[in-house]
């Protein structure tokens, strides 16, 4: 799979991406939860024990490969991505909701994904007690999620001069970073790409859809505002694949190439649906809000 260089590189790749993360947070994203009590909740569950359930459902509907359905369940377990953030702000969701959502899922993620990944090795494949997440990968995915995000609030907290003008360079380095990911994976496996596409991309276009649709409404039933609704649909829509294709490919984690090709799937088509969504939810808001205020 590619150059071992390529490989031995990632888990510093998506460290960048988390270190970015890092430098837009403070302890008081953590804090916010209580300002947002109902919809970090209800968004909260959603993305933890709600969306790997839907994602489960959907690769037994559409029968994919034992790989690819371990691949689709790495990516619900993942959490949402930095993008989220950005979709959340261009379509009018609580970004500062955003920001509390994506700190608190990148830390349970460490806790979520193993089990996630567990559950689903061991059900969809023959050697799967072999390939899950054991203790000493669980600390690897800890060190190559939490610690770099450890590091980045630091940097914010006691520099915030040097964390600002950090910011924008990261986070354009963690864009390049993604799509250099997912063409490593893409191109690795071009011999294959009709047939993968074939067998999971309606499957990852069905969950990401499904996904964004749960995300702003469930908590919407749940009366939840249509901002903060907005914000928890783009969090549990976007996820981020960098993290789940890494884990897939690491020799030092899950090792296969086949795994991490929903994720690149998935990276693809979120950034399309992800917009017809914020278009499609902010034209509703928009003719919800002429109607009340109609004097006829």
């Amino acid at each position: 799979m590619g150059s071992a260089l390529i490989l031995a590189s990632l888990p510093f790749a998506i460290g960048i991406v988390m270190l970015g993360l890092g430098l837009s947070l403070t302890l008081d994203d953590f804090r916010r939860v209580g300002q947002y009590p109902k919809a970090a909740v209800v968004a909260l569950l959603c993305q933890i024990a709600l969306l790997p359930a839907i994602c489960f459902g959907v690769v037994l509907a559409f029968r994919l490969p034992p790989e690819l359905a371990v691949g689709l369940l790495l990516v619900a377990a993942s959490p949402g991505g930095p993008a989220a953030n950005l979709f959340s702000h261009l379509f009018g969701g609580n970004v500062a909701l955003n920001v509390t959502l994506t700190a608190i899922n990148s830390v349970l993620a460490v806790v979520v994904l193993p089990i996630v990944v567990n559950l689903s090795a061991g059900y969809f494949l023959p050697d799967g007690a072999a390939l899950g997440l054991q203790f000493d990968k669980i600390l690897q995915v800890f060190v190559m999620v939490v610690v770099p995000v450890a590091i980045g609030m630091l940097v914010r907290a006691w520099a915030p001069e040097a964390a600002r003008r950090l910011n924008l360079p990261v986070r354009a380095l963690s864009v390049v970073v993604l799509v250099g990911v997912i063409y490593a994976v893409l191109y690795a496996e071009r011999e294959n790409l009709v047939g993968y596409f074939v067998s999971v991309g309606l499957a990852a276009l069905v969950f990401n859809i499904v996904s964004l649709l749960i995300g702003y409404g469930v908590p919407r039933l749940a009366g939840v505002d249509h901002r903060a609704a907005t914000a928890a649909g783009f969090e549990i829509g976007i996820h981020n694949t960098g993290l789940a294709i890494t884990i897939a490919l690491s020799p030092t984690l899950l090792n296969s190439a086949e795994i991490a090709i929903p994720g690149a799937v998935y990276g693809i088509v979120m950034f399309f649906t992800a917009t017809g969504f914020g278009w499609l939810i902010r034209s509703r808001a928009r003719s919800s809000s002429m109607a009340s205020t109609d004097p006829t």
